[in-house]
């Protein structure tokens, strides 16, 4: 079991050249095993830095809270 936390945000290009961003829940059963809820948004990006902006905005992320793919 991966020790490494989670990070709430990921942004990633899909075949049309969109950014689209994901946002994840990470919660721990009675074991501390980690358990991911992943929530793909609606929206389309053109650029990585767009979708960063907008997870600010709406989810108020923070750096390093994104992770890329």
């Amino acid at each position: 079991m991966s020790r490494e936390k989670i990070r709430p945000f990921l942004i990633t290009k899909d075949e049309d050249g969109n950014f689209r961003l994901t946002v994840r829940e990470t919660r721990y059963n009675s074991q501390g095993y980690p358990l991911v809820t992943s929530l793909l948004q609606e929206e389309f990006f053109k650029t990585a830095t767009a979708a960063r902006a907008h997870a600010r905005d709406v989810f108020k992320a923070e750096p390093g809270q994104y992770a890329t793919k």
